[in-house]
């Protein structure tokens, strides 16, 4: 399974992250040791949302989505 997920910063409440994965728990735990430059500034994480899917190309055009302009505006409508 290929997961998209969202990730809100315990210590920032503005900062939030998307990112794609197929280990969600060891994702979740890279970001909160510090291991990924985006969002070690920001740590402790905590998981918001994810959605689960069968096929990459499916999970990669989602994570571009929710990345983009309308893709936010859904996100802060939907998910967050």
């Amino acid at each position: 399974m290929f997961y998209v997920y969202l990730i809100g910063s315990l210590s920032s409440n503005e900062q939030r992250y998307v990112g794609m994965t197929t280990d969600l728990k060891r994702r979740l735990q890279e970001h909160n040791d510090g291991k990924s430059y985006h969002t070690s500034k920001f740590k402790p994480w905590r998981l918001v949302t994810y959605v689960a899917f069968s096929d990459r190309a499916k999970a990669g055009s989602f994570e571009r989505y929710l990345k983009s302009g309308s893709g936010h505006a859904f996100a802060n409508k939907r998910l967050w």
